[in-house]
């Protein structure tokens, strides 16, 4: 784990190691019709400071289209969908430099993650998407996450995110984050709208997102795509998967590292379960399991023991007709149950590489999809 200034990330007290950060249009803009630099480099300092206090970082980064919109001249504000293909397309690239320049001021690595719904929806999708993101910060890389709008269409109901809000909170469910901070112009959620009503005041911390809670929410404003009323609707999710939440005005001075620091600012929704409540569900009824894997004595060591990822070594048996990204069961050779996780092989392919150390796959198989049959990050010990 890196090191700031000394001090390592447990020794500060944070309870916050993987963070996601969406960073919205009017934020990165400054209000304006184009990137600022400025405000990006500011953003971007901070979270090269929590990258190498060892804080895992993901960003959701809006702007594409703003930056498309300044690369080709343009000042008229169009909203139809092939104008906006067309910004995001050009933009995207721009985006993604400025990022590159900037973090690499600091030595950090950055890597363009694009998505859609449909991506997250399919099983292989998301399990290639998980897997490849814990990767990335595995690498100490940054993530730079955005929906691709140039594929993504509106009126394909459900096929797009909608927003990058929404689009951040599946992220923070993807990778188990512990925090995911919604950064834009505005201080958090009010007891009004502060631009019509003088008396509103913030509200610091949302214990539960009810009906008046959900009533709270405005509508949108500037350049953005996204309101509060999608704030809260991400802040719904995210809790529910077992993260905390914020929403916070970026132009604060060093707000990202004050906020990891557990200053209060903005307004804190608590997680409405534990992480692992939350991934265990999903496992466990969202996805029923389709097969059973019968390790032996040193895989259930490895599992219980030493939170390792199970290895087509320690595999006895296979159990069931299941294909890659299926849920499966772990069981001992007495038929215990030890654990339940997302399968990187499918039963067929598991059959021919159980007990073969895993060098052995690809020449097994012919190809392989990583050393593990369940990694450790797609496993819950039960």
């Amino acid at each position: 784990m890196g090191e700031w200034r000394g001090v390592k990330v447990a020794e500060l007290g944070t309870p916050y190691r993987r963070l996601v950060v969406k960073l919205g249009t009017n934020l990165l803009t400054a209000g304006s019709d184009r990137l600022d630099l400025e405000v990006m480099a500011t953003l971007v300092g901070q979270l090269a400071r929590l990258h190498q206090q060892g804080c895992e970082v993901i960003i959701v980064s809006s702007g594409a289209i703003a930056a498309g919109r300044q690369k080709l001249g343009l000042t008229k504000e169009r909203r139809d969908i092939p104008f906006r293909q067309v910004m995001a397309a050009v933009g995207q690239n721009a985006l993604m430099h400025s990022y590159e320049q900037l973090f690499g001021c600091h030595g950090i690595t950055v890597a363009q993650t694009l998505l859609t719904k449909a991506d997250l929806c399919d099983r292989l999708g998301y399990l290639n998407a998980r897997n490849t993101l814990l990767a990335l910060l595995e690498f100490r890389v940054v993530p730079i996450v955005n929906e691709n709008d140039v594929v993504a269409v509106d009126e394909l109901e459900g096929a797009t995110f909608g927003d990058n809000d929404n689009l951040s909170a599946m992220v923070t469910n993807l990778v188990d984050a512990d925090l995911l901070v919604l950064l834009g112009d505005v201080a958090g959620l009010y007891t009004a709208d502060p631009a019509k009503v003088k008396r509103a005041t913030l509200i610091p911390r949302v214990d539960r997102i009810d009906e008046a809670i959900e009533r709270l929410a405005g509508g949108t404003r500037g350049r953005g795509h996204g309101g509060m009323a999608t704030k809260i609707q991400a802040a719904r999710l995210a809790t529910a998967s077992g993260a905390s939440v914020i929403i916070a005005d970026g132009r604060e001075r060093d707000i990202l590292l004050r906020l990891v620091a557990g200053e209060s600012i903005g307004t804190l929704f608590l997680a409405a379960t534990s992480k692992m409540e939350s991934r265990k569900r999903w496992m466990l009824s969202g996805l029923a399991a389709r097969g059973r894997l019968v390790v032996d004595e040193g895989a259930v060591v490895a599992l219980r023991e030493q939170n390792r990822s199970l290895l087509p070594a320690g595999i006895r048996e296979v159990e069931g007709n299941f294909e890659r990204g299926d849920a499966v069961n772990v069981v001992d050779t007495e038929g215990n149950q030890i654990a339940c996780g997302i399968s990187n092989y499918s039963s067929r392919e598991i059959a021919v590489i159980k007990g073969a150390r895993s060098d052995r796959i690809q020449s097994l198989l012919g190809y392989g999809y990583g050393d593990e049959v369940v990694h450790r990050n797609n496993l819950v010990i039960l």
